[in-house]
């Protein structure tokens, strides 16, 4: 697959636009000592919805590329559920579009997920070239781990 194809990928467009939200989102909060460690989780986690795509596109095998893209499922559900807790700090409807957002990558990443496991296992890798076979034998590096900065968002 050429880059274009993952800049076309729905989950990943919509999880480009989270994190710009969520940086916005974010300032909002920053002022509030209680919220620097919320906010350096959200950073990461949002962050982790783009680069597992990212890594998982760069991948060998769809074996691979599946397991970067639950990942990143596991990453936007984090990023929702911390939504839902940061309701104290940001306004209602900023918390209801973006708990929407975080679904909707969900949602695509489940149909994608599903889609390219029930893939017969004699097609060609999810990244690329046909001749590259899925390499059973290595498995795939756990997600970064995340780290909770208290650096303001500001420039």
């Amino acid at each position: 697959m050429a880059q274009d194809d993952l800049e076309n990928f729905g989950a990943y467009r919509k999880s480009r636009e989270l994190f710009d939200l969520m940086v916005e989102d974010m300032r909002q909060a920053e002022n509030v000592p209680a919220c620097w460690r919320l906010i350096g989780l959200q950073v990461a986690s949002a962050d982790s919805i783009c680069a597992n795509m990212e890594e998982g596109y760069g991948r060998s095998s769809p074996k691979e590329y599946i397991q970067f893209l639950l990942y990143s499922r596991g990453s936007a559900r984090e990023t929702r559920g911390r939504y839902e807790r940061l309701r104290h700090w940001l306004a209602s409807e900023t918390i209801a579009a973006r708990i929407a957002l975080c679904d909707q990558i969900i949602a695509i990443l489940t149909a994608s997920i599903r889609r390219l496991r029930e893939k017969p296992s004699d097609s060609p890798p999810v990244s690329g070239s046909s001749s590259l076979k899925p390499r059973l034998s290595r498995s795939p590096r756990p997600p970064v781990p995340r780290h909770s900065s208290l650096v303001p968002l500001t420039p």
